[in-house]
């Protein structure tokens, strides 16, 4: 389940692009072009790289970032779940068409921790994340897993890679 990452070859323009839209997007009517202005480029060239970067791939998605606890979904947990590695790829498949679920990682377990498929599950309260658990744990029969409650948020930003 290891993913392998190709190279991909950027002009200096198209990491200056990106290094702009890793943040937010300029607030106005025309945002690209702004960008592009920006960049030493135009709308187009701008338009082109995102689109072709989206299709491959490249690009995972391109929109808003929601402030969780702000929209009322004050709790998040990180259920570490035991599952034979024949069954990895068949439960994180069906834990990652879950809503609630916003990251599903298969992870190598490690001495006397023996969590190896980890997600991460949101939810208004406590009662409703731990409600997603006992709903996961009818749906896929599993009952080894602990439960990893936030209880301060130390740093939470995008990845900038630019």
């Amino acid at each position: 389940m290891t993913t392998k990452a190709t190279k991909i070859e950027l002009t200096d323009t198209d990491r200056e692009i990106l290094k702009r839209v890793q943040g937010s997007l300029p607030d106005s009517a025309t945002p690209y072009a702004d960008i592009a202005a920006a960049a030493g480029t135009d709308e187009a060239h701008v338009i082109a790289l995102l689109s072709r970067m989206t299709e491959t791939g490249e690009i995972r998605r391109f929109g808003a970032t929601l402030k969780h606890q702000k929209a009322g979904f004050g709790a998040n947990v990180m259920v570490a779940w035991y599952v034979p590695e024949e069954d990895v790829d068949r439960m994180g498949a069906i834990m990652s068409k879950r809503p609630e679920i916003s990251h599903c990682y298969h992870r190598i377990n490690c001495l006397d921790w023996p969590y190896n498929l980890y997600t991460m599950i949101h939810g208004r309260n406590q009662d409703d994340c731990q409600a997603v658990v006992e709903a996961l744990c009818r749906e896929t029969g599993l009952d080894d897993y602990a439960m990893l409650f936030s209880l301060k948020e130390l740093k939470k930003v995008s990845m900038r890679y630019f």
